[in-house]
């Protein structure tokens, strides 16, 4: 099934989502901005099940909608300063590098309390959220899950990673 097929179908299935957008609008602006549609594809492929979450004026907003952590984007630190000071073990990546090499921007709280109040995500799996720079800089990050029904937001090493920790996406179109 085409990219564009499979995130039409996600999106009529997920209409409390976009409730004030119609398909035509968001394959109208994927149509005139090809690379946005490959980093689509790269999210979709990292196991990201991207679809609209919100509109903000002309700019539609896409998010990695998976129940849990995007499977393909595990198992990272927050970022190459973090990976790279990693003394034992050091994954292959980090979660700013995946996103990055995606096209796509990592949430903020902001954007990751918005999700949350989309639909249920992160029950077993966390997931990397954007962290402040004074807390980057003492070398701090910020991570999101929820449980008993409350989204938590935790603070925790930047060069910590766990199997079940990875990082969602935001998309701009």
């Amino acid at each position: 099934m085409e990219i564009l097929a499979i995130l039409k179908e996600r999106f009529e299935n997920n209409r409390h989502r976009h409730s004030e957008l119609e398909w035509s609008q968001v394959e109208a602006r994927l149509s005139a901005d090809p690379g946005k549609l490959e980093s689509l594809i790269k999210m979709e492929e990292s196991g990201g099940e991207p679809d609209v979450i919100c509109s903000i004026g002309e700019i539609i907003v896409f998010a990695d909608c998976s129940k849990e952590s995007p499977s393909g984007r595990r198992s990272i630190c927050y970022d190459k300063e973090a990976r790279i000071k990693r003394k034992k073990f050091p994954p292959e990546t980090s979660a700013e590098e995946m996103l990055e090499a995606i096209g796509a921007e990592m949430m903020d709280e902001e954007w990751y309390r918005f999700l949350q109040s989309l639909d249920d995500f992160d029950f077993k799996s966390s997931s990397w959220i954007k962290a402040p720079e004074a807390m980057r800089r003492q070398g701090g990050a910020l991570f999101g899950d929820k449980r008993y029904d409350i989204v938590f937001v935790y603070h925790n090493g930047a060069e910590s990673y766990y199997a079940s920790r990875g990082v969602r996406g935001i998309l701009k179109v």
